[in-house]
């Protein structure tokens, strides 16, 4: 099972978890090179969620510890009114 974004991440995109993924599994709603380089408080305005690829995702957990929203969970463990990020990370890649 991969690991899946959810709604805290919203509004937040720290990024903590980009830099501690060993895969590269993690993407934004802009290339995460140029969202890195945004200030915090910007980066916050122009990025609504960070995703990751379930093809790529190796499970590892790196990425969940580091998150400092909680948004992130293994895709058995998400809430239930959360079960829907699953489909919207996957859906991300399939046309990014």
């Amino acid at each position: 099972m991969a690991y899946v974004i959810a709604e805290p991440c919203i509004g937040n995109c720290e990024m903590a978890c980009v830099s501690v993924c060993p895969v590269d599994c993690i993407q934004g709603s802009m290339p995460t090179e140029a969202l890195a380089a945004l200030p915090a408080d910007e980066r916050r305005a122009r990025a609504l969620q960070l995703f990751i690829d379930p093809q790529t995702c190796t499970s590892c957990g790196a990425c969940a510890s580091e998150c400092p929203v909680s948004a992130i969970f293994d895709e058995d463990d998400l809430p239930d009114g959360w079960r829907h990020y699953a489909e919207l990370n996957a859906r991300f890649f399939e046309t990014s």
